[in-house]
């Protein structure tokens, strides 16, 4: 809408958003169902809850409500991602593993790859009670030794949820728990506003999780509590007669607005200000809602956000259903909004109706579902609402439930605005303003030309699907610009071994080349070791007339300004230097080579050796600094001065370059294929400064793409901000990472039923110390640890004993636990650091088999 949207320092951005809710796996879906008004209840079969093990007797009771809010694949997580080990991630919280996940995929969203991001980013976060270890692992618990229960209680308990994803995606802010019952998101939504305004943090994490566990099961309706006879929370609804509990996830990642709007990055919402509370004494007890500290809380948020009530036409509730409850909120509301006069009108609703109540999730899913509003310019219908609720005094207020999808329109010419509330259990409430975000600035002038999209991910069939649902999503928007496209895929996400890329012309061209996932148009590779040192290969060579170094003459900028200068003096003007690279001699593939290295040094590429074959010497010998510009373009020059080394290559060494003698060599001087070869083989990635011609079809800024591509293929580290700093783009919405899940799932009756794969230490302790000994112990560590860590890429499946434990996620309790049990076992002593120190288990056994034959 046209809106003069102003913004103050205090205003923050919602940049990125991830959720898995009832019926939605990301916040697409979720918004489809909003549109629709879908209530995603499930109704179990008597037969489900039988084999989900509710008893019959419990069954026949007509009070046993058989629904529920679920949450899909609440079991399943991608565990090698995170390098957690499977014994980790089966004690592992569900509610912190979907958390982490949805972490990644928020920070994502906003374009930001943890790796790479030069701000600091914090992390406000809270979880619902862990009934996934009351129902699994409290048995386990009470015979656990002290080693193993301090595991499970890093695993098991929510004050870790929140540096757990600090320490697994490397954020180095504030990293804050949160817990204020149903309040919790909200409050850790106002937390991180609170550091990012005074400076503790550029970028704040803030969300919640909440599975109810077990999921399949139903619950005992009683009268008097809050739970609905019916399996439907009806808020607002004069047919309302509780809520249902449901299970869900959300995150959003905040930044101050005018870093925001500096960064380029798309904005979903505004949160201009926001407040908690508590109710204190002042109610009727302890768990009951508080007319007074509701209405002081809104009021505060909107003092705060400096927006008076009549300027807020949209309010997302708590809407719970339940009989106190709404009533007590609507009166809270009429309230704080009783400034705006009696002719202001504004919706009100309750995801709860949809979702349920997600409990510590539940402000998230609120919040998450106004910002949609927001970004859509659209109000979504309740769901399950007939009439409103006689006891909810409707009248007294401006407020009415919203009930049909249509364009959100406000009186005025005023920005969007709402409010989101949440009240927790035992009186902390929260509540947030929300505006629309800022008409984005025009975009900058579209790049005419090709653009290179990079995929990757931590596995080949990952990265597979990443290529596809990109190619998907490209279809789907054909008038996203390009270098968007490729910007975001470049800097806003993590660089994995898996790769693929491609150069295309459009984005429908991009769409294609994916969803074909053609080899001649999508390059792939394994990376296994990255470098940041590149060799420049010089092949003197131009056999198409100079074509492709006047394309890129014409469309980079870098390039055209890096042959004016090594022409300025030798030539006439501009016109004469393009024509210098036309020549079809070898002056004119030096100069091409001699532009595209500076070209690719603008890129942060600068060469640790230069390789030549031919003519190759001008380019490759004016770029070690032999000779000059003048030199290299002089025709008169038959080779390198006398003083100049012979040989094809040089190496970066210290203050300059050394030929003869260097390790590397050409097995064959005039072939670039064999040079390449020795110069990977030297742990040098080669880079071409002239196309390979037999490969490149189109010229000019497409090959140089291609060959990019190829290096970062290859494991060449690169500044993709450099690349892009000639090329503005602004961060788009793309497809986020496709996790690999499996399930993990803890079952108390298979505890300890693992195979034995190795000898017992009975068998180890038996015989007399020697070279049979050491095998069996390692066979035994083999076995042991390959038992946490699950199946491994070795023909019989267990750890490589040569292969450092941490490199396969090893986790460092699990191996002082192990260190423990052999120091008892065998009647010696090892130290606790002793697998620290020796990290492989043929190190390990080596060092300690004085001590363990003793």
């Amino acid at each position: 809408m046209d809106a003069t949207v102003e913004i103050r320092e205090a205003d923050v951005a919602v940049v990125g958003m991830a959720c898995r809710f009832p019926g939605a796996e990301n916040v697409g879906q979720f918004w489809q169902n909003l549109c629709a008004g879908t209530r995603t209840t499930t109704y179990f079969t008597g037969q489900e809850l039988l084999a989900a093990g509710v008893a019959p007797e419990l069954l026949a009771d007509p009070r046993y409500v058989k629904a529920g809010q679920v949450l899909a694949d609440s079991d399943m997580f991608d565990a090698d991602l995170f390098r957690i080990p499977r014994d980790e991630a089966e004690v592992l919280d569900p509610q912190q593993r979907v958390f982490l996940e949805c972490a990644l995929t928020a920070l994502e969203d906003a374009g930001c790859d943890p790796d790479r991001c030069l701000d600091t980013v914090g992390v406000y976060a809270g979880a619902g009670l862990n009934a996934y270890a009351w129902h699994y692992l409290a048995d386990r618990f009470r015979t656990a030794s002290d080693v193993e229960r301090y595991r499970l209680m890093i695993a098991s308990d929510k004050d870790f949820l929140a540096t757990r994803v600090s320490y697994k995606l490397g954020l180095r802010g504030p990293s804050v728990n949160v817990g204020t019952a149903c309040s919790t998101s909200l409050v850790a939504v106002h937390l991180a506003c609170l550091a990012l305004l005074g400076g503790e943090c550029d970028t704040a994490l803030a969300g919640s999780a909440h599975i109810r566990i077990p999921q399949d099961q139903g619950y005992l309706y009683q009268e008097g509590m809050i739970f609905s006879p019916d399996g439907r929370c009806r808020a607002f609804d004069a047919k309302a007669q509780g809520t249902v509990l449901g299970s869900g996830v959300g995150v959003v990642v905040l930044k101050r607005l005018s870093d925001a709007l500096a960064a380029g990055d798309l904005i979903h919402a505004v949160i201009k200000g926001s407040a908690i509370n508590n109710d204190g004494s002042l109610k009727a007890s302890y768990t009951a809602p508080s007319i007074d500290g509701q209405a002081a809380v809104i009021s505060d948020a909107l003092r705060v956000a400096e927006c008076p009530p009549e300027t807020i036409t949209y309010v997302e509730a708590h809407g719970t259903g339940t009989a106190l409850g709404d009533p007590v909120e609507v009166a809270a509301l009429n309230a704080a909004f009783a400034p705006a006069g009696p002719d202001h009108a504004c919706a009100l609703g309750s995801v709860k109706s949809a979702i349920g109540h997600l409990d510590t999730a539940s402000g998230m899913a609120g919040l998450i579902k106004t910002v949609l509003m927001l970004r859509h310019g659209r109000l979504v219908p309740a769901a399950d609402f007939e009439s409103p609720n006689p006891q909810i005094p409707f009248a007294e207020g401006p407020f009415s439930v919203h009930t049909e999808l249509c364009d959100w329109q406000t009186a005025g010419h005023g920005p969007r605005r709402a409010g989101v509330s949440s009240f927790g259990i035992g009186g902390t409430n929260a509540h947030v303003v929300l505006e629309e975000p800022p008409a984005r600035p025009a975009a900058p002038a579209v790049f005419e030309g090709p653009a290179l999209l990079l995929v990757s991910a931590a596995t080949a069939p990952a990265a597979d699907r990443a290529a596809a649902t990109l190619a998907r999503h490209l279809r789907r928007a054909p008038a996203t610009p390009l270098h968007d496209v490729a910007g975001t895929l470049a800097l806003g996400r993590r660089v994995h071994a898996h790769r693929r890329f491609v150069v295309a012309d459009g984005v429908r061209d991009a769409a294609m080349a994916l969803a074909v996932g053609s080899r001649d148009r999508v390059a792939a590779a394994e990376v296994v070791r990255e470098s940041g040192s590149a060799a420049f290969l010089c092949t003197g060579l131009s056999p198409d007339g100079g074509a492709h170094a006047v394309a890129l003459y014409e469309q980079l900028p870098a390039f055209r300004a890096a042959v004016n200068n090594a022409c300025t003096g030798l030539v006439g003007d501009e016109d004469d230097a393009r024509k210098a690279l036309t020549t079809g001699d070898a002056v004119a593939a030096a100069l091409a080579e001699y532009a595209t290295a500076q070209v690719w040094s603008c890129w942060g590429v600068r060469p640790a050796g230069l390789l030549a074959t031919g003519e190759g010497w001008r380019a490759a010998g004016c770029l070690a600094g032999l000779f000059d510009v003048a030199f290299m373009l002089d025709p008169g020059q038959a080779g390198p001065p006398a003083t100049a080394s012979a040989e094809p290559l040089w190496l970066a060494d210290g203050d300059g370059w050394r030929g003869p003698g260097s390790p590397v060599s050409a097995a064959d001087g005039s072939d670039p294929a064999s040079m390449a070869t020795a110069v990977r083989d030297s742990g040098l990635i080669p880079v071409r400064m002239a196309p390979d011609y037999g490969s490149v079809h189109d010229p000019g800024m497409s090959g140089l793409l291609a060959s990019l591509g190829q290096a970062w293929l290859a494991g060449l580290t690169v500044d993709w901000s450099r690349v892009h700093s000639g090329r503005p783009f602004r961060r788009v919405g793309l497809p986020t990472y496709p996790f690999q899940r499996e399930r993990f799932w803890y079952d108390p009756e298979s505890c300890g039923a693992h195979p034995q794969n190795g000898p017992s230490l009975g068998e180890i302790v038996g015989g007399r110390w020697g070279a049979e000994q050491e095998d069996l112990l390692t066979q035994y560590l083999q076995a042991e640890i390959g038992k946490a860590l699950g199946p491994q890429p070795t023909e019989s499946g267990l750890p490589d004993p040569a292969v450092n434990l941490f490199d396969l996620n090893a986790e460092s309790l699990m191996l002082i636990e192990l260190t423990a049990k052999l120091s008892d076992e065998l009647r010696c002593e090892i130290p606790a650091t002793a697998f620290i120190d020796y990290p492989t288990i043929e190190e390990f056994v080596r060092n300690f088999a004085e001590t363990l034959g003793q």
